[in-house]
């Protein structure tokens, strides 16, 4: 009788085995597959940056403060000009932060460290976008450090006028991730678009390439 029994299972035991080994392949598929598109995916930080990294830090620091979100700056600029002292976009925006020319004149005349006006130069081009932001950061009321820093992010690249337009038409004015920001204040929707995922590219896709730099807003 035993032997009948074991004889009878033998069949069904190989079966279960071989579903529990098509299972495990399934898994182990799934898992190389989603490895394999997160390091093609995977943006590793430009060669280039490394040259910047000491400079970004001191500039960030003097116009900050020694807690400056460095690792926030530095994924700005990856996200301006991926790091490239030739940048130059299609509308006359150049170097690593990307300033306009009517930007560049403006700034250059209300901070004396930046009357130069060189925005192809390393140095001047870091030290104006901290600048840049730190004024826009101090003209914006938020709910919190982070939300403060999304909407200069947002002013940084649409202008300070969107931001407050916005905060007019918000029920949650202080809240610009996943809320203010999302709301278009006049402008085309390729324009919308553009701003709205500025702030969270950088902050929520870019920062973390940086994050050995030193500190970053919505930590």
């Amino acid at each position: 009788m035993e032997r009948f029994q074991s004889a009878t299972h033998r069949p069904l035991q190989r079966a279960a085995q071989a579903i529990l080994w098509l299972h495990a392949a399934f898994v182990a598929l799934i898992v190389a597959s989603c490895t394999y598109g997160n390091t093609a995916h995977a943006q590793p930080i430009p060669r280039e940056a490394q040259r910047y990294q000491l400079t970004l830090k001191r500039e960030a620091q003097l116009a900050w403060g020694l807690q400056a979100p460095v690792a926030t700056f530095a994924a700005q600029v990856h996200q301006e000009s991926r790091w490239r002292l030739d940048a130059r976009s299609p509308v006359g925006a150049e170097g690593l932060a990307q300033f306009m020319p009517a930007t560049t004149n403006w700034i250059g005349g209300l901070y004396t460290s930046l009357a130069d006006r060189a925005p192809t130069n390393p140095t001047w081009a870091l030290r104006a976008l901290v600048t840049y932001d730190k004024w826009l950061a101090d003209r914006i009321k938020a709910d919190d450090e982070c939300q403060d820093m999304a909407f200069a992010l947002s002013a940084y690249n649409g202008g300070l006028g969107w931001v407050y337009k916005r905060q007019k038409l918000s029920t949650t004015p202080g809240q610009c991730l996943g809320a203010t920001c999302t709301i278009n204040p006049g402008i085309t929707a390729a324009a919308q678009k553009e701003n709205q995922h500025y702030p969270e590219l950088i902050l929520r896709r870019y920062k973390p390439l940086y994050a050995s730099w030193g500190n970053g807003a919505c930590s």
